[in-house]
């Protein structure tokens, strides 16, 4: 009958809490990041609710409404913009957290397992499954790298798409404060 090694049980479930708190950390911080542009949008939500009523009960005339629309939508557009640009920045910072974690978590794994296997060559057939080992670490290593390349490139792609409706968005907005008024 085996018996557990209590010692090495514990040594593992300490590499897993060591592993798992720093992306723990990394998803309170973006929670709370989130949660505060969350209840801002909300606060700025409900002030504008008020002051939007307020503008639209004040009109006295038929003429006035498309003057009031236009400047009421105006600053719900930049809002809107800038509230996308926020989580955006949230979910760009989690991103990073999280490979930056992986990364260093691979790297470790990578680092013991090659230690490993150098203490182990010694025995006879070792060679073939350490180069095995060594050639799945360099293959992943690779894999790794073109998943990070790819992240990266959709980030600059979220970015420039967001560069691109804002600025569509301001000049659009633009636009509307210089039309002609009736």
């Amino acid at each position: 009958m085996n018996t557990p090694n209590f010692e090495q049980l514990s040594v593992v479930q300490k590499i897993g809490a060591d592993a798992l708190l720093p992306l723990i950390r990394s998803t309170c911080n973006g929670a709370e990041r989130l949660t505060a542009i969350n209840v801002a949008a909300a606060r700025d939500f409900l002030s504008d609710v008020v002051t939007s009523a307020r503008q639209v009960l004040a009109i006295r005339e038929a003429s006035e409404f498309p003057r009031v629309n236009v400047s009421l939508l105006q600053p719900l557009l930049e809002k809107s913009m800038n509230y996308v640009r926020d989580l955006y920045e949230v979910a760009t910072a989690f991103q990073k957290d999280v490979t930056a974690i992986a990364e260093g978590q691979y790297e470790q794994i990578s680092r013991n397992a090659v230690v490993t296997l150098d203490k182990t060559s010694a025995a006879p057939g070792s060679d073939v499954v350490a180069a095995t080992v060594k050639t799945f670490l360099d293959a992943s290593s690779g894999f790794f790298d073109q998943i990070n390349a790819f992240s990266q490139q959709a980030n600059a792609i979220t970015e420039a798409n967001l560069k691109a409706i804002s600025a569509t968005t301001q000049a659009a907005a633009a636009a509307t404060r210089k039309s002609p008024k009736k």
